[in-house]
């Protein structure tokens, strides 16, 4: 049962075949019995999912089910949900119960959806393995002594084991694509605005977007259209109309304009990940696909104009944490300054505390032009070639990452390895662009491989046509825990 995908769980309840707190039971114990040795979970809420599905079964007696009525779902904390934990995987937020839902909460609530618990990440969702976390260092479904991706390692671990149906992820640089190809699901890191941010603690601000993690393109779509649509809360949130993202399924690939640019295969790419993804790229063409090359030169400056723009973000957005107004508060005895310093030492840790000091140091008297604002210059011609791209193309099909999950030990230590990790993904976030995560292979070891498909603003729904068309060529190989 915890194996199905949301589609196939939403008939088996409204065919009362099971009711939705036997479903929920089954991942709690599931939970319970696996998540020992995963670590997916910072904080397990059974007794609100329970309280919850009953809830939910009784709407489902009434007739009366929303797509995702009685869907157990796991949520990133660094999403706020009222009277629970919201930890950011951080000791200064150790102790945060926020007031309030984040919007995309209110619309899950809203359909009586079912929250088993909070999943772990890394600190304030800075990294790409969840090593940071200070409380769970979730390890991955295929292989616990390898990393599940980050930051939203323990969403996609959570899914990619079967602990729940689907997940809430967040993206600021890949953090939902990374994870999801790391464990062998699909995620997909929406149009920046098409979902609204308010709830979601920020890091990054002009690059941070909610998205599913699921075992399908599908399942992706049915989440994206519940959490979907704009928010007085949040003024950077679209007004443009929500459509029903899956409803260019099945519609196949006939026609459809495919570009494979370059530099996203050059070196420094795995061979056997670039070898899964051009066998990708040939089933799609197989099934009337237009293959186009192209090429984009801005890549090779991609990281550096993230990781300033980013970490410029982050230091702003972090300034609040002071251990007076937020956060942790140190037990130092002294002045009004020793008591910060204490209280930020203290309650951040090493990867929060470095781009934060990379991010104040862009934004200081005399550095301000000669890196944050070439970094902003390097923005616009990032979106610049993006557009040219999409002028000749529909799609963009791009390895995920450039390995497989890697050891738990064996990048930590090396952030400038670490932040090299994500030129695959960066670029849609700094261009704003929807893109999906599919599984397309496995490596030699049985590593799931993962392949990102880039579209255009607000074109979600192509990326989910796609993404579904390779996967009912695709057989997906699950994890065995």
């Amino acid at each position: 049962m915890t194996e199905k995908t949301v589609k196939q769980l939403r008939e088996l309840l409204d065919r009362k075949e099971i009711s939705a707190p036997e479903l929920t039971k089954e991942y709690l114990k599931r939970i319970e019995t696996v998540d020992k040795s995963l670590e997916s979970f910072i904080t397990v809420t059974a007794d609100k999912a329970l309280a919850a599905a009953e809830k939910a079964q009784e709407r489902i007696n009434r007739g009366e089910t929303a797509p995702l009525t009685g869907i157990p779902l796991a949520i990133k904390d660094n999403i706020c949900t009222e009277g629970v934990k919201t930890t950011c995987a951080s000791r200064m937020l150790e102790n945060f119960v926020p007031p309030y839902n984040a919007t995309v909460m209110e619309k899950l609530d809203a359909q009586d959806a079912v929250m088993l618990g909070k999943t772990s990440l890394d600190e304030f969702a800075m990294g790409g393995s969840t090593q940071t976390s200070a409380f769970a260092k979730t390890r991955n479904p295929y292989d616990i002594s390898r990393v599940p991706g980050g930051s939203s390692g323990g969403s996609a671990a959570a899914v990619g084991g079967d602990l729940c149906a689907a997940s809430l992820g967040s993206d600021t640089g890949g953090s939902i694509r990374q994870p999801a190809s790391f464990c062998g699901v699909t995620g997909i890191k929406p149009t920046y605005g098409r979902v609204s941010r308010y709830g979601l603690v920020a890091f990054a601000s002009s690059f941070d977007q909610i998205g599913p993690i699921a075992r399908s393109a599908e399942d992706c779509g049915i989440i994206l259209n519940a959490i979907s649509g704009s928010d007085p809360h949040d003024g950077t949130s679209s007004r443009n109309a929500v459509p029903d993202f899956n409803e260019k399924i099945g519609k196949g690939m006939k026609g459809v304009k495919i570009a494979v640019v370059k530099e996203f295969f050059a070196e420094g790419v795995d061979d056997e990940v670039r070898n899964s993804v051009m066998a990708a790229i040939d089933t799609y063409k197989a099934m009337g696909a237009e293959i186009v090359e192209a090429s984009m030169p801005s890549l090779k400056y991609a990281i550096a104009a993230y990781y300033l723009i980013a970490s410029a973000e982050a230091s702003s957005n972090l300034s609040r944490y002071d251990g007076i107004k937020y956060g942790h508060r140190s037990d130092i005895v002294g002045s009004y300054n020793d008591l910060i310093i204490a209280s930020r030492s203290e309650g951040f840790g090493d990867e929060v505390k470095r781009r934060i000091l990379l991010g104040n140091y862009a934004l200081s008297s005399g550095y301000y032009d000669a890196y944050y604002g070439k970094a902003m210059g390097l923005r616009q011609k990032i979106r610049e070639e993006y557009a040219d791209i999409f002028t000749k193309c529909d799609l963009i099909i791009t390895p995920t990452a450039p390995t497989v999950a890697y050891g738990v030990n064996e990048n930590i230590d090396d952030p400038k390895k670490m932040y090299q990790a994500d030129f695959c993904t960066v670029t849609v976030n700094i261009a704003s662009l929807p893109a999906i995560s599919t599984p397309c292979g496995y490596d030699s070891k049985g590593m799931p491989i993962g392949m990102s498909i880039v579209g255009r603003m607000w074109d979600e729904a192509s990326l989910i046509a796609a993404a579904d068309a390779f996967e009912k060529q695709f057989s997906r190989i699950p994890a065995k825990l």
